[in-house]
């Protein structure tokens, strides 16, 4: 049975959605394309008539998230106290136990780079980043503060999503939000 060109965009795009929620969750690797097309009630098979390769679902599914993560991150930079409140979500229990709604920074880049498969999607999602933070920092050292300042929040992210106990997750969350609200850096 032929279907038609709307039902297999539909389904491309239902693919895109699902492997990007588990590529931020469960990380590239451990996204299998098996158990991946199983959940979505496709066959393995059915992949291929719409991916020439994993690495392009991986580029696209980065190129989901981005945007998802774009449309969040304009509206909390469109408020009052607009870094603290970015600085305050990313930092937040809901981010550091929603890595499948969240920021692909902290799960997929690291994968990303020590599989050699970089992509300039990540760098976008980066630059945007960057961008809004350094639009919201004072001074002629705004750039180089806008890269430490994110560089802390997607390492605190990482160290507290790796940490056994839940109290060490916390603090490292609690501790680095304050520091970097707290630093004058992050006006």
């Amino acid at each position: 049975m032929r279907y038609s060109q709307h039902h297999k965009a539909q389904t491309h795009q239902r693919i895109i959605e699902e492997a990007s929620t588990r590529f931020r969750r469960d990380g590239i690797g451990a996204t299998g394309l098996q158990p991946l097309m199983k959940a979505l009630g496709l066959t393995h098979g059915g992949f291929y008539a719409h991916f020439a390769s994993k690495d392009e679902l991986v580029d696209k599914a980065l190129q989901h998230a981005a945007e998802e993560v774009d449309g969040r991150c304009a509206e909390l930079f469109n408020g009052p106290s607009a870094l603290h409140t970015f600085i305050d979500t990313y930092l937040s229990d809901w981010h550091l136990t929603s890595p499948h709604e969240g920021c692909p920074l902290p799960t997929m880049s690291v994968e990303m780079a020590q599989n050699g498969n970089r992509s300039a999607i990540t760098d976008n999602v980066i630059n945007a980043r960057l961008k809004q933070i350094q639009a919201e920092l004072q001074g002629p050292d705004a750039e180089d503060q806008s890269i430490v300042l994110f560089a802390a929040l997607v390492g605190a992210l990482v160290l507290a999503r790796g940490a056994q106990s839940e109290a060490l997750r916390g603090k490292i969350l609690e501790v680095t939000r304050t520091s970097l609200k707290a630093s004058g850096k992050s006006a």
